[in-house]
């Protein structure tokens, strides 16, 4: 019976696999280009537009971000706390300026690990306007030298600012 079960098993995994490879060849596209030799058939407009709409499982496309683009600058892109005690709460604010022609969006501010976390406004800043990133760094048992980092992502260009901490975590006796 178990013989069975795993026979069973591996032949719906071949189906699946043959009907991948079937669609991989006859989706018109493939990793090298359009395929071109296909035969194409007289189409109206609508199935024009269907036929070359994004599809994301084609050559792993990325969606196209039309969200207006703006500039941010912070004051100071990098933090250093210098010597800290394990187990202590570290609260350092980075202040910035949204530079650009349109409203500023932060989409979210994420910390290289849970010690350091950050707290971002949720609300578009408005060009010319000012705003502030609260990073709060506890330790825990670290020790030594610790550079941890906060990945800003926002309707810029580029779409990412990293923000760093450092500091020089003491071991508590």
């Amino acid at each position: 019976m178990k013989d069975k079960i795993q026979i069973a098993l591996l032949s719906v995994i071949a189906v699946t696999l043959v009907a991948i490879a079937v669609n991989q060849f006859t989706s018109g596209e493939s990793k090298s280009g359009p395929v071109a030799s296909r035969p194409v058939a007289a189409a109206s407009s609508a199935e024009m537009k269907t036929a070359n709409s994004f599809d994301p499982m084609a050559n792993n496309a990325q969606p196209v971000d039309n969200t207006p683009k703006t500039t941010i600058v912070f004051d100071k892109y990098d933090h250093d706390f210098g010597n800290i005690k394990q187990d202590t709460e570290n609260r350092h604010t980075f202040s910035f300026t949204n530079t650009g022609n349109h409203p500023l969006i932060i989409e979210s501010a994420t910390g290289s690990c849970g010690c350091t976390v950050p707290n971002y406004p949720k609300e578009p800043i408005p060009p010319g306007g000012v705003g502030t990133i609260d990073v709060e760094y506890k330790p825990g048992r670290q020790e030594n030298q610790q550079t941890k980092t906060v990945t800003v992502v926002a309707n810029t260009e580029p779409k990412e600012t990293t923000l760093r901490i450092t500091a020089n975590v003491q071991k508590v006796d």
